[in-house]
């Protein structure tokens, strides 16, 4: 990996250094500052430019390598006079990408427009340029165990890359702690506790390029958003009502090998060192009906406190987040709509944060939606930075048409995002009342609606023809029951034959077994006797036309079942008084019982069948 990035560096040195000058600006000091403490990286430079030529210049242009803004999240300018307490309030200079002339294909462009008038031949300007990125820190090793701990690498250059020649300029790297694997040693390099200083370096030409390299160690929270989608609901009734979906991921080295909850539980500082078990999120002050929620449901590890100044849920998620391990959840809380909603031009206009609220948070994607109340109309929006804009329609309770949604979306987002915007609409307050009319008129037809049951004959006539059908089905319905229960009897008798000719191969006693067929003969005799009504009603029946035909075959089948269960009974009976063998006789009666077994099964099935029906 080093190797190819060090040829990728040399081939870019190369090109610039054979590029020319593109004006006559000079930075007569550079100073730069590289924040290493999270995985956020941040770079802020102090400019000092000076125009040695005759003509006035307007701009100024900052440039980065191709592959380093393509990680650029942040970019911002600031002018301000003075030092210290005597240093006047920062002012914004607009910054915006530009296609420069003569500017080497490896590079990408930025324009900072500096104060009205611009600056004219001999004059200097100072200001200062903060810059974000993303992903910028590669892990490397890529993959590590459980009780490793992370090293990330740093890739820059020790001479500020500029379009212009640099009288003099320094660079700041600051890490975590001290503990450094290695960094590219240059001249006038130094290391002093968690900073290592290059410079000051002077006479640098345009484009000098000094490449470096910094692997140290950090445990930071790698804290990566695949996608937040935020949705903001604005209710006039008093609140705003937020929901953040959360696609996390560990950004930083794998874990290779297996996990040991029992090891990290015992020593998680030295057994887990590379991984985070918690977030903050800093939520606005009185947010209240806060929720922590994942698809198995609520999680009760988390914390809330507060004061009047501000409101911090601590999130814990269900198991430590090691590299590569992925999370997704849901935290929702509300918000008093007095603190986040004005009035401006005849005009409603929300004003409320755009970025997340949990600390040191990278998101590839953010996606916010403010659903605004229904009726809502010319909506229009101010966000401080470009965003992706559509719009949608959201159906609530009580909703007729719909709420108007505004959707932003914004990717590479870093906590310096998190500014407020404003979505501007009209809203008439005679459509607040359309909710409530609806319920009380809903209420008011219901009562109504009662009312007329109450007094209204709904009976059916009994010489009708549906009244005589529900009749006659209600009478065919209890026959089949009785039919059932006749049969389920028939069966019993069927298992007390069965159990005495266990008793018989048991204690041998046949006279028992004789007497117990007698009583199974006198019983299901009788009951023969009261099927034969039965059958004959539901024949007549014209309501049991399509029943009648499986009623027919349960009958049927259960009688070939106490021919086969009497033809077995007697075989056996006759071979124990012939004393023969156990073997010989259920050799005998195998193929009996095998058709015993099969009609039992089909008698079962008749009687779930007519059940169901």
């Amino acid at each position: 990996m080093k190797m190819g990035f060090r040829f990728d560096l040399l081939v870019l040195a190369v090109a610039l250094l054979s590029t020319p000058a593109l004006s006559d600006l000079v930075l007569t000091r550079v100073d730069r500052r590289v924040d290493l403490t999270s995985h956020i990286v941040r770079i802020t430079s102090t400019l000092k430019v000076e125009n040695t030529g005759k003509d006035s210049v307007s701009e100024v242009l900052l440039v980065f390598p191709e592959r380093q803004a393509k990680n650029l999240a942040y970019l911002t300018a600031l002018s301000s006079t003075g030092k210290g307490k005597a240093k006047t309030a920062a002012v914004n200079l607009p910054v915006k990408n530009v296609n420069s002339e003569g500017m080497p294909p490896a590079l990408v462009a930025y324009s900072v427009s500096l104060p009205e008038g611009g600056l004219g031949k001999g004059e200097s300007f100072t200001f200062d340029v903060s810059v974000v990125f993303t992903h910028s820190l590669q892990p490397f090793p890529e993959k590590i165990t459980q009780a490793d701990t992370q090293l990330l690498v740093f890739e820059e250059s020790a001479y500020f890359l500029s379009p212009y020649a640099v009288k003099v300029q320094s660079l700041t790297v600051k890490l975590p702690h001290p503990r450094v694997e290695s960094y590219t040693k240059l001249e006038n390099t130094k290391i002093q506790g968690s900073e290592i200083k290059y410079g000051p370096y002077e006479n640098l030409a345009p484009f000098s390029y000094s490449p470096i390299v910094v692997h140290f160690e950090s445990n930071q929270p790698f804290v990566v958003a695949r996608e937040l989608v935020r949705e903001i609901e604005v209710s006039h009734w008093g609140n705003v009502q937020v929901t953040e979906n959360y696609d996390l991921v560990h950004g930083g080295s794998q874990i290779k090998g297996e996990f040991s909850r029992l090891d990290y539980q015992a020593r998680p500082h030295i057994r887990g060192a590379a991984a985070f078990r918690n977030l903050i999120a800093k939520l606005p002050p009185r947010a209240h009906s806060v929720y922590y929620r994942d698809a198995i449901g609520n999680i009760s590890t988390s914390h809330l406190w507060g004061d009047a100044r501000k409101t911090e849920l601590e999130i814990e998620p269900r198991y430590p987040m090691f590299g590569g391990w992925r999370t997704a959840f849901t935290i929702g809380y509300g918000l008093p709509l007095q603190d986040f909603l004005f009035k401006s031009g005849g005009k409603r206009f929300l004003n409320i944060s755009f970025g997340s609220p949990i600390s040191e948070i990278i998101i590839d994607t953010l996606i916010v939606k403010v659903v605004l109340p229904e009726g809502s109309r010319d909506i229009s929006v101010s966000t401080p930075f470009p965003v992706k804009q559509w719009e949608e329609t959201k159906f609530s309770h009580l909703d007729v048409v719909g709420r108007p949604v505004v959707a932003l979306e914004k990717s590479k987002v870093v906590p310096e995002h998190d500014q407020y915007f404003q979505v501007y609409y009209k809203f008439n307050s005679i459509s607040m009342l359309r909710e409530p009319i609806m319920l009380i008129s809903g209420f008011f037809f219901l009562f109504v609606a009662c009312i007329v049951y109450v007094h209204a004959d709904l009976s059916i006539s009994k010489s009708s023809a549906s009244y005589l059908a529900k009749v006659q089905w209600e009478e065919v319905q209890s026959v089949i029951q009785q039919v059932n229960n006749l049969i389920n009897r028939c069966l019993t008798v069927h298992d007390k034959l069965d159990a005495s000719l266990r008793d018989l191969s048991r204690t041998g006693d046949v006279q028992a077994c004789k007497t117990a067929r007698k009583q199974a003969d006198g019983l299901l005799k009788e009951l023969s006797k009261e099927l034969k009504p039965l059958l004959s009603i539901l024949q007549t029946s014209p309501q049991a036309v399509q029943i009648l035909p499986k009623v027919e075959e349960l009958v049927v089948k259960e009688k070939e079942l106490q021919d086969k269960l009497m033809v077995k009974h007697t075989t056996v009976v006759e071979c124990y008084e012939k004393k023969v063998s156990g073997r010989e006789i259920e050799n005998r009666i195998a193929s009996q019982q095998n058709k015993i077994t099969a009609l039992r099964q089909e008698v079962d099935d008749l009687l779930d069948f007519i059940d169901e029906l």
